[in-house]
């Protein structure tokens, strides 16, 4: 007589979100009014994601915030009123706790918990997660499926600067800023970095300090963000026209609602150009890269054109020459990198307590117990901020602790840079989604990430239907998409430079990490999926998996 085989442990809950910011509250909603059982974990105390990390001073959208908020009600819609064009962390966050509470979701969200492993579990088909929530001994679920809603900004980079551990001033990175509002009133002040955080904070926190020193590695390409508050005329028609707006953010290629033009720059005369980047330099946001020039991006004597205008108005704006021509940069084209959009930067530096350093000729060799020590001095500080980014797109899901099939970790799978299928899963590593990760986006976030939840969702509901509850990304599919993932790569002008190529993180294989086939390949792909049974992806049953490997 043989013993039968012992019954594979049951799961906690189907699905298990880690991460609540926007595409993991998005998630949940979804999953739960699927009909799965759900569960979503989080290691900091509230949600948000970014936007409950990021609260330092000046945090706010760049693209506009009634296309980045949910638009799957029309009744939260209706309910919640933007006070800004760009709304700020703080008026973020709270949008989010309103989401979260409206939809009674917060019942099934678990705060505090950050992920240590992760690890596939062929026998039952099943993902052994592993929490670190402050007991002795942490906590495991048993989970079915796991969407990693983890974002691309969320492991914060600060560069290993010797001595850096030897300064006895406050230090805090902008992605991990506390709770408690940190005091600038009459301190000497470093802000580390001009990407699209440190722009924010220099002339936010410029009224309080005693001085402020500016560490640029790298000039952008900054322009004005143009923010002000919606009027009630503004919100009546945003109310009105909302079916309109949903079909404009549901089928534009950037997920912004901003008109596109499809003129080329040569195609109008020298003086209609100027006049035309006037209107760009004063339109909002992303406007400037989205409604610009249909061949901005493509056109060298174009971008070219373009980049002098806005090296001019740097020039008018600051006041002192040598500072302005160090504020213009001069080793990319405007694109290659995200630009910011900012409020006041380029006039914060005709304040007589602002220093500008540039790193490229006098870098940072050490920091020592006061101060920032560069090759020309030693300047003394009481608080440095780091500006310094983020590891981008495979940050967080390389540092879970992630195991799939055989125990290979994700990060040697990855070693050489993400391989996926539609920005949402990896071969070898069933049931496993990332949502919002690397190959994910190439425009306004929520809109792509809030495309790949809905289809994430109706593949397990597919996959349900057909009696299975393991799904793996073939190896045929996820190299096509890689393929024209890094086709892509090799023709575009955007973001080529620093953290959408890893470029930023010493040591990082050097990789496109956005979506180059963009949102339009993102809709071709996924319909094609939808009308021939989900055919990129292998489905079957546990119990035929923990029979096989009994």
């Amino acid at each position: 007589m043989t013993n039968p085989p012992e019954a594979a442990p049951a799961v906690d809950v189907d699905v298990l979100v880690v991460g609540a910011g926007i595409t993991g509250i998005y998630q949940l909603h979804r999953a739960r009014e699927a009909g799965f059982s759900v569960q979503l974990v989080e290691a900091g105390a509230g949600v948000g994601g970014c936007w409950y990390w990021n609260r330092y001073p000046g945090c706010r959208f760049d693209s506009e915030s009634y296309t980045y908020g949910y638009l799957f009600s029309r009744e939260l819609f209706d309910e919640w009123e933007w006070s800004e064009h760009f709304a700020s962390q703080a008026e973020t966050e709270r949008y989010l706790n309103h989401v979260v509470d409206r939809f009674d979701l917060r019942r099934h969200m678990r705060f505090g918990a950050r992920v240590t492993s992760a690890v596939w579990d062929d026998g039952s088909g099943a993902w052994v997660v592993t929490l670190d929530d402050g007991s002795a001994s942490g906590a495991v679920v048993r989970a079915r499926f796991v969407v990693a809603a983890t974002g691309v900004l969320s492991v914060p980079y600060v560069p290993d600067v010797p001595g850096r551990e030897d300064f006895r001033g406050e230090a805090h990175h902008t992605g991990l800023w506390p709770e408690q509002p940190v005091d600038f009133r009459g301190k000497r002040v470093a802000v580390v970095g001009t990407s699209s955080s440190g722009v924010q904070v220099v002339p936010t926190v410029l009224p309080e300090v005693a001085e402020l020193t500016v560490y640029q590695r790298t000039a952008n390409w900054c322009t004005p963000l143009n923010n002000r508050p919606i009027t009630a005329e503004e919100q009546a028609r945003l109310r009105a026209e909302f079916d309109d707006l949903c079909q404009v953010l549901n089928t534009s290629i950037s997920g912004f609602a901003h008109p596109v033009n499809e003129r080329s720059a040569f195609d109008d005369p020298a003086e209609e150009r100027r006049a035309y980047f006037q209107k760009m330099w004063d339109s909002p946001g992303f406007m400037k890269l989205n409604s610009n020039y249909a061949d901005l991006l493509f056109n060298a004597e174009a971008n070219q054109e373009w980049c002098e205008f806005i090296a001019e108005k740097i020039r008018s704006i600051v006041h002192d020459p040598a500072t302005a021509e160090k504020l213009i940069p001069t080793d990319h084209r405007f694109g290659e990198k995200r630009p910011p959009f900012v409020i006041g930067y380029y006039e914060a530096f005709n304040d007589p307590k602002v220093t500008l350093v540039d790193l490229r000729e006098t870098p940072i060799v050490r920091m020592t117990e006061t101060g920032i020590e560069t090759t020309e001095r030693l300047r003394e500080h009481d608080i440095v901020v780091w500006a310094t980014g983020f590891d981008f797109g495979t940050g967080a899901l390389n540092r879970m602790g992630i195991r799939g099939r055989g125990g290979v970790a994700l990060a040697e799978h990855w070693a050489d840079g993400p391989t996926t299928f539609l920005g949402l899963q990896t071969h070898g590593f069933p049931n496993l989604f990332f949502p919002g990760g690397p190959h994910a986006a190439a425009g306004n976030n929520p809109r792509y990430n809030g495309d790949q939840v809905d289809f994430v969702t109706d593949l397990l509901v597919h996959a349900r239907e057909q009696g299975a509850d393991v799904v793996e990304v073939t190896a045929e599919a996820e190299d096509r998409w890689t393929r024209m993932v890094d086709r892509g790569a090799a023709k575009t002008t955007f973001g080529t430079i620093g953290q959408y190529v890893g470029g930023n993180i010493p040591g990082k294989p050097t990789r496109y990490l956005l979506n180059t086939g963009g949102r339009f390949k993102l809709f071709e792909i996924t319909a094609d999926q939808r009308a021939n049974g989900y055919a990129g992806f292998a489905l079957s049953s546990s119990s035929e998996q923990a029979a096989a490997t009994a």
